[in-house]
């Protein structure tokens, strides 16, 4: 009898703590439940409000809510503390902390970050017609509103808003709005488009929504009032433009633009004589990290842990008087984590010039709005420079006209390669162009 009881005993105090166990487990999952209702409900405020992030109180926080059951019984509540996104950025860092009336004390952690989707989560971007040759390798996503032709490797999806169009390159039918000719070609609509996951690794969609390149004109016109508010603003020259010069003590040298190189016009090359260019200072980077000219702009040098945004553009918008932005030496970043990052936003073309490095490297996130990202055509009459050497772009690039760097008959850069830089889709650049009004989750961890 003394061995069943004491065996009886045991397996009643195995019971109860299994019991308070299974009771402990479940508080701890309504509390995180709570917790993640806090989040969800800051989302949906959100959608409805993208620029609150003071839970329409106007006040700092903690914001506290009730959490009610089915029944309408209050059962606990969660208290949130909101992050506002830096000047020029989306990102929204939320932090909702749950507790359970029945367990007093008690209580878990979540902290979100929410950002809305920029035109950075492409690693190219384009308005027109495009084509990918063979030996091109591209680890981003790509789109273009015209039709698309990729005869490389995709490791990303790759989109365009066509569902068919007559390729320029070539003559016959319509094709794919993505297609390849990496043996074996693709069928012609309506047959239906093969995988092809030697070309397209993760796939290929088309007829998908555009990508607003017009509405680049309100994001150029807030950076310039942002810029005249809290950043750097300088209007028309007065002569050919600005020349800035980024160096890793976040100062910058200005100087106006004098003359340019004319052994073959348009060079887009800054002279060489003494009197070529003008400094007007050396100034710090703005707080908001945004620069804005009316008039055209080169820019060089290097940053460290600095985020900037470089724009030209002149408004009323005039097709006679879109502004450039041209880069002949190399503009670099010292850490390649996303502590710097470079956005150049031109409201015509960027320019790579006659009298570039023969090896030029330029770190940034590239728009040209109304024209494209390239290099002009210079021919052997054009003197030393008409062929270079290489060129890598490490960011992203968008262009409404077909980009390129080379030419068929061997000139321009023989080497090109575009590196696309991952930061850019979770730290865009300051005021960097948005692709959606939604807010995306980046991140999601328990504290």
């Amino acid at each position: 009898m003394t061995i069943g009881i004491f065996i009886l005993g045991g397996m009643v105090n195995w019971a109860a703590r299994s019991t308070s166990m299974v009771r402990f487990t479940e508080d701890r999952e309504q509390i995180l439940n709570i917790a993640e209702a806090g989040i969800e409900y800051y989302r949906w405020h959100l959608a409805h409000d993208a620029t609150d992030f003071q839970d329409g109180t106007g006040l700092p926080g903690p914001y506290v809510h009730d959490f009610f059951d089915k029944d309408g019984v209050r059962i606990g509540q969660y208290s949130l503390m909101i992050t506002p996104p830096p000047t020029g950025s989306t990102l929204v860092v939320i932090r909702s902390t749950g507790s359970l009336d029945a367990v007093p004390g008690s209580s878990r952690t979540i902290e979100t970050r929410l950002a809305k989707p920029s035109w950075a989560k492409f690693s190219v971007v384009a308005n027109a017609d495009i084509r990918f040759g063979e030996g091109t390798e591209v680890f981003g996503p790509i789109h273009s509103n015209g039709g698309i032709r990729f005869d490389g490797l995709i490791h990303n999806i790759i989109t365009s808003a066509q569902t068919k169009y007559d390729d320029p390159d070539h003559g016959g039918g319509q094709e794919f709005g993505v297609h390849t000719h990496v043996s074996p070609t693709d069928p012609l609509p309506p047959a239906a488009a093969p995988s092809r996951t030697d070309v397209f690794e993760v796939g290929r969609q088309f007829g998908v929504p555009a990508v607003d390149f017009s509405g680049l004109s309100a994001d150029l016109a807030q950076i310039k009032t942002d810029a005249q508010a809290d950043g750097l603003y300088y209007g028309p020259s007065g002569g050919q433009g600005y020349l800035m010069v980024l160096k890793t003590n976040d100062t910058l040298d200005v100087y106006r633009v004098n003359s340019l190189i004319n052994t073959c016009a348009p060079s887009w090359s800054i002279g060489t004589s003494g009197g070529s260019k003008t400094l007007l200072g050396n100034v710090p980077f703005p707080s908001n990290g945004l620069v804005f000219v009316e008039d055209n702009l080169w820019v060089e040098g290097k940053i460290n842990t600095a985020r900037l945004t470089l724009a030209a553009a002149t408004f009323p918008d005039n097709p006679a008087t879109r502004r450039n932005i041209a880069v002949n030496n190399d503009l670099l970043y010292t850490n390649y984590d996303g502590q710097d990052v470079i956005s150049l936003m031109a409201q015509k073309d960027f320019n790579i010039g006659l009298k570039s490095s023969d090896v030029l490297r330029v770190d940034a996130a590239i728009v040209a709005q109304y024209g494209r990202v390239g290099r002009e055509y210079y021919g052997s009459g054009c003197g030393t420079g008409y062929k270079r050497s290489t060129v890598t772009i490490y960011g992203m690039l968008a262009s409404a006209l077909r980009y390129g760097f080379a030419y068929t008959d061997g000139t321009g850069f023989q080497i090109r390669d575009i590196i696309y830089d991952a930061n850019l889709l979770y730290a865009p650049p300051p005021s960097f162009p948005l692709t959606t009004d939604n807010y995306q989750v980046l991140s999601w961890d328990e504290i």
